[in-house]
């Protein structure tokens, strides 16, 4: 079994960072630990938000539950984000419902871009 433990996720502020994809996934909001401000996602993986001054944004995708999904969609909209239904349609406040699966993206202060995806459909067994 290979399994991802954490990733570092480099952030202008870790803390308002942290705290930001915490409360839009619904998780418990950090605690800071020392260089580190880690957000547990599950029971195997961590963010740990670093800061940095320099970096790329990056892409991440996190496949939920379907109830999960719901909730994370209300908690996005109820803090104002923008949703886009793609990586390059804009913020146009719409999902994306493809391969059987539905979803949407959204970004945080470090213009790292987030992707929210729920499975609406079997995966066929070929």
């Amino acid at each position: 079994m290979i399994a991802l433990d954490h990733t570092i996720v480099p952030a202008k502020d870790k803390v308002l960072s942290a705290q930001f994809l915490a409360k839009m996934l619904g998780l418990t909001v950090p605690e800071i630990e020392s260089y580190f401000v880690p957000v547990r996602i599950n029971l195997t993986l961590t963010f740990d938000f670093a800061e940095s001054e320099n970096f790329e944004p990056h892409h991440y995708a996190f496949l939920v539950a379907p109830d999960e999904f719901d909730a994370i969609l209300e908690r996005v909209k109820a803090a104002g984000v923008p949703i886009a239904s793609g990586p390059f349609t804009g913020y146009d406040g719409q999902l994306y419902n493809h391969d059987g699966k539905m979803g949407f993206y959204f970004s945080d202060r470090n213009d790292h871009f987030y992707e929210v995806i729920k499975q609406i459909q079997e995966v066929s067994k070929n």
